[in-house]
């Protein structure tokens, strides 16, 4: 069941925009012990989604509510929040969608994660490229359709997760989850300003290394960039933090920069 507009659901209308045109945001968040891990975060991440598609959604208050209604009845699991411009006529235009739609839903906590903390994850090099599109870069918006093919391709390999680059060859982020990787005590994560999604945790992680003995810089690199780094990990608001013992032929030992965000993330 989704709990649309309020409403437990399990129906949507076919000319609502999200049906019809990818148009709108979401957020996925983690539940642990009844509540929705920085909240805040994803609450900020939806306002600006929303301010970029300039959707005129209002409800916040109301949204974060039931996020939390949601979240209490959980000890660990996923929550879903997808914001649509709502349903409107035929064609691009929104003149005729007077309602966004709200969307929560929970599901389970993948039980992988725990497993790949402890053990580490491979990296794949993906064929599939994220478009180069400073407009929509950096929010979570509902055309997804890149990171299906990217899923589609990694399934077909022995590898956890994808590297992506941008079409013109740049490396950006996983399918699923922000890349850094450390060379001694600087910390390197692509640029999301021109593709790519800028996660809460990569916002997280970036506070936190702020003011920290680790130096930080974003940076548009190629791939072969990780061929002399010292560690590599990925995160995202589920994850959070995992570290990464193989990224293409290369090989990494050291987990120093993850012990020290791993309680950070938590």
């Amino acid at each position: 069941m989704y709990l649309i507009n309020g409403q437990w659901q399990t129906t949507l209308p076919a000319n609502d925009r999200a049906v019809q045109f990818g148009d709108g945001c979401f957020t996925t968040a983690a539940i642990s012990d009844g509540n929705t891990k920085f909240i805040d975060r994803h609450i900020r991440r939806l306002q600006l989604a929303c301010e970029t598609l300039m959707l005129p959604f209002a409800e916040w208050v109301l949204l974060a509510d039931e996020m939390q209604q949601l979240a209490s009845r959980e000890s660990q699991a996923v929550l879903k929040v997808i914001i649509s411009r709502g349903a409107g006529g035929r064609g691009y235009s929104a003149a005729h969608c007077h309602q966004p739609t709200r969307i929560l839903s929970v599901s389970p906590y993948p039980s992988t994660y725990a497993a790949w903390r402890e053990q580490g994850i491979t990296l794949a090099l993906s064929p599939i490229c994220l478009g180069v599109n400073p407009a929509l870069a950096g929010i979570k918006h509902l055309n997804r359709l890149e990171q299906v093919l990217i899923r589609t391709h990694l399934e077909q390999t022995p590898a956890e997760e994808a590297l992506v680059l941008d079409s013109e060859g740049w490396l950006t982020e996983c399918c699923a989850a922000n890349l850094f990787w450390r060379k001694g005590n600087v910390v390197f994560t692509p640029f999301v300003n021109r593709a790519g999604v800028n996660g809460t945790m990569r916002q997280h992680i970036i506070a936190c290394l702020a003011g920290s003995g680790w130096q930080l810089r974003e940076v548009r690199e190629r791939v072969q960039t990780l061929a002399d780094a010292d560690e590599v990990l990925i995160c995202n608001a589920l994850m959070p933090v995992v570290p990464v013992r193989q990224a293409q032929n290369w090989q990494y030992t050291s987990r120093e920069l993850y012990h020290f965000l791993a309680p950070l993330c938590e």
